[in-house]
């Protein structure tokens, strides 16, 4: 087996026993070290992500930008590689991983990732979900700007350049987990837009759901992803346009 990597594999969870496994799996062979910051699971989570051979510790939730800098704060190493329970590296993309290390790594501060979305047993090659380049491998020195939701990496100052390493996105178990989270989404982002005194016109919401059809069904190919890619891009389109009724609601309550 190839020499590990002065890279951290850095995971959050809550109840992901039926996936943590393939996502730390995928880390080991190039990470020096895998850390699982769980915040409760009631599932075998810990259990497994232990067995498995990754260092487990406990924080209750933070919010999605805090309890990620929590995790990255655990990290030993120089790079921290972040993801998703749901997220994994294929066989391709570790090697992928290995020749960043061993040529361009420390060319740039923060690498993106191209993350490839899978929806319902389909991965997506058309709309803006099938290469979706994601601030994943970084300096451990790096942390999240604190917002509810859509976390994102401050980049400020720092140096970003494209990978060539292939990051897969199982994103739901079935349609009305994923639709209930994007619903929980919403409303973080409707409150957060409150809380700053923005507002929606009338028929924001249309606007934005139309919009997100025609840039990812049409103008970037989503259409090729058949029945499965149609239902994902009008789940987020409902979404796109949720959010704006939330907030004009909420600026009206």
């Amino acid at each position: 087996m190839p020499a590990s990597l002065p890279l951290s594999g850095v995971v959050i969870t809550r109840n992901e026993a039926d996936r943590i496994a393939r996502c730390i799996g995928s880390l080991l062979p190039v990470c020096h070290e895998v850390i699982v910051l769980d915040s409760g699971s009631s599932d075998d989570t810990v259990a497994i992500a232990r067995g498995l051979g990754a260092r487990v510790e406990h924080q209750d939730w933070l919010g999605f930008a805090a309890q990620k800098n929590a995790a990255i704060a655990l990290a030993t190493q120089p790079w921290v590689v972040l993801l998703d329970a749901d997220e994994w590296l294929e066989p391709r993309a570790q090697d992928a991983v290995r020749a960043l290390f061993a040529s361009d790594i420390e060319h740039a501060d923060v690498w993106l990732l191209q993350r490839r979305t899978h929806f319902l047993g389909r991965a997506m090659r058309g709309g803006s979900f099938a290469r979706e380049p994601v601030q994943r491998l970084f300096r451990r020195h790096l942390r999240h700007a604190l917002r509810p939701v859509h976390e994102y990496l401050d980049v400020r100052g720092q140096r970003v350049a494209s990978s060539a390493v292939r990051l897969e996105h199982d994103t739901a178990r079935n349609a009305e987990e994923y639709w209930r989270k994007l619903q929980g989404y919403a409303r973080l982002w409707a409150e957060a837009q409150h809380a700053r005194g923005r507002d929606a016109f009338p028929g924001r919401g249309l606007l934005a759901a139309l919009a997100y059809l025609l840039k990812n069904v049409v103008a970037r190919g989503g259409i090729v992803d058949g029945r499965q890619g149609l239902h994902f891009h009008w789940l987020h389109a409902c979404y796109a346009r949720r959010k704006y009724v939330l907030l004009r609601a909420l600026a009206r309550s």
